[in-house]
């Protein structure tokens, strides 16, 4: 993953709603980051900058050019899928004390790469 702000390793916000998203879905997760300053290791970051690239010299002056110009774009025979989505991401949600240490309880962090290496294992349900 990016090591970017909104999705740390020390985002609480984010992992408290990636943890919601393993028990519904049954999966387990684990989340490894690129260290800080390695977006040249990211394909996700060579992506954007070659799409950045390819909008050099067009007018982008609505949301539908935008979603247009991106669906067209391949990197390394990948195709982008644009949409606009709507939904606003709710922002300040804090945890403190009791809520961040159950939060901390379904998290396994990995001893040596603390905040870089994540795994949230669903809850088991007995029937």
């Amino acid at each position: 993953m990016d090591n970017g702000p909104e999705c740390s390793g020390r985002r609480s916000q984010f992992l408290y709603r990636m943890t919601p998203f393993a028990d519904m879905t049954g999966l387990g997760i684990r989340l490894i980051y690129y260290p800080p300053y390695h977006s040249k290791y990211n394909n996700i970051e060579r992506y954007w900058a070659g799409l950045e690239k390819s909008w050099n010299g067009y007018l982008l002056e609505s949301v539908a050019t935008v979603i247009n110009r991106s669906c067209k774009f391949t990197w390394r025979g990948i195709a982008a899928r644009s949409m606009l989505v709507k939904t606003v991401y709710e922002k300040g949600i804090r945890l403190y004390g009791k809520e961040k240490k159950n939060l901390e309880k379904r998290l396994t962090r990995s001893p040596s790469l603390h905040w870089w290496d994540i795994s949230i294992r669903p809850k088991t349900v007995f029937l």
